[in-house]
């Protein structure tokens, strides 16, 4: 295909762009210029938010396929789906599950009622941004992708974890142990959306692994195994780290007690992007591959500037562990 990547050189940007170099395809990425894009992509500079921003895009070309990873404001949506309506056969747009109206019924389903798009934060933002994402002319994948994993995070979840784990010692484990959790590896999220502009499917999908595709035990317990082992898990129950004032999913990343907030992020219906040929690999590959491209950086792993950092202070750990 000839594709365009809007982004193409962070997190989910570069794992699709590696993947579809990997595959022969000609690859455009379009982005601000402010990291090294992967090898093999032609690239073209310009910044979305500036008025002239898309001019590097306003040429004589078309593409097969655009994939946009924008994840703020809708406005840069917009704008580049009216430029490229009729120069690229289909559009897809990486969403979120945030989109969804907060207490819904579980499990969430692509029918499941979606939030307020008047909303000022995050979910706003995507909501706003599919609904931008259809003012393309042709067909519009809306991909719904839940927990992101992998390779080149730049959010810090996994990373944190694993240098944390890496570190050894009396380790706070947030239980239960057999907490199920629900995510996407970056790179079978490339993998599906390329799949998916190939034959140019359209509407919404909620794109992360089934339910239970692994818990926290088994999700720490090989970040230790890579790591070295010589973290001792301390597995401690939600109420302790409460009382405690630790902040679940920012403190402790990926992370959610049982109950309503664990639900949202750990229990949406796949079945429709399984049918589409949605494939998740296992999780002991996403960690292993995450902790070896770490011990591959010359420091520490890059972070968002939009993102605040992630992770619990060793003071409190200790604390709260009684050592």
């Amino acid at each position: 295909m000839r594709l365009l990547i809007l982004g193409g050189s962070g997190f989910v940007g570069r794992a699709i762009a590696e993947e579809a170099v990997a595959r022969g395809d000609d690859v455009t990425v379009f982005n601000r210029g402010q990291r090294g894009a992967p090898a093999g992509v032609r690239v073209a500079v310009g910044d979305r938010l500036s008025p002239d921003g898309l001019a590097a895009l306003n040429v004589d070309q078309s593409w097969d396929a655009v994939i946009d990873t924008w994840s703020a404001g809708a406005g840069a949506v917009g704008r580049t789906a009216r430029l490229l309506s009729g120069r690229a056969r289909h559009y897809g747009y990486v969403s979120s599950r945030s989109v969804y109206q907060w207490g819904a019924t579980m499990p969430l389903t692509e029918r499941t009622p979606l939030g307020d798009p008047r909303d000022t934060g995050y979910a706003g933002d995507k909501l706003r941004g599919e609904i931008a994402a259809g003012e393309f002319d042709g067909p519009v994948l809306l991909a719904r992708a839940g927990l992101i994993l992998g390779p080149h995070e730049d959010v810090g979840r996994l990373p944190w974890w694993l240098n944390r784990l890496a570190r050894g010692g009396p380790t706070l484990a947030p239980g239960p142990r057999v907490l199920p959790l629900q995510y996407i590896d970056a790179r079978d999220l490339a993998i599906f959306l390329l799949n998916a502009s190939g034959s140019r499917l359209q509407g919404a999908f909620n794109l992360v692994s089934e339910p239970g595709h692994t818990t926290m035990g088994e999700l720490l317990e090989i970040g230790n195994t890579v790591t070295g082992g010589r973290a001792r898990l301390r597995w401690t129950d939600p109420s302790v780290i409460k009382a405690a004032g630790i902040e679940p999913w920012t403190q402790l990343p990926i992370w959610f007690p049982p109950g309503p907030d664990h639900d949202f992020l750990h229990r949406a219906d796949v079945s429709k992007a399984l049918g589409a040929g949605l494939r998740c690999r296992p999780v002991y590959d996403t960690v292993a591959d995450t902790w070896q491209w770490m011990r591959s950086l010359a420091g520490e792993a890059p972070l968002r500037a939009d993102r605040s950092p992630v992770g619990l202070d060793p003071a409190l750990e200790r604390q709260v562990l009684g050592e």
